[in-house]
């Protein structure tokens, strides 16, 4: 095939005086709407609907999440109560574990599923009958 030239075949030409005349042609106009008040109204609700929402779904915790904190509630009860061991192998319980150890076993936690948590509460019976030897625990 032989391209011959740069110019299209069939050229495009204006209208004599069709530019700038304004007969017959159509006019824009703006589409009417609600007077600004009432716009501004609607969006402010449909604003704060949305946020309600995002607050709202915050608020839904994933199971996963859950699950992991449990875990790591049950890995810190465990954690403190090896450190109490090696204190009273070396000799003495340092004041600060046996707080920790008292605000752990104190502190509300979520429920995960049922074998997780029958462990940690297992662990937590645990930490109670140790601060009860201390004199920590008198649940």
């Amino acid at each position: 095939m032989r391209i011959e030239g740069t110019s299209p075949r069939h050229s495009v030409r204006r209208k004599s005086g069709s530019v700038g005349s304004g007969k017959g042609g159509a006019v824009f106009q703006a589409p009417q709407s609600s007077p600004p008040d009432q716009a501004a109204a609607r969006g402010t609700v449909r604003a704060a609907t949305g946020i309600d929402t995002i607050l709202a779904l915050q608020g839904v915790e994933d199971p996963r999440f859950s699950r992991k904190r449990a875990v790591r509630h049950a890995q810190s009860m465990l954690d403190t109560l090896e450190e109490i061991k090696a204190d009273l192998l070396a000799g003495g319980v340092g004041e600060g574990r046996l707080n920790k150890l008292m605000a752990l076993v104190t502190r509300a936690h979520q429920q995960a599923d049922p074998e997780l948590e029958a462990l940690i509460e297992d662990i937590e019976l645990r930490a109670r009958v140790e601060l009860a030897k201390l004199g920590r625990y008198s649940g």
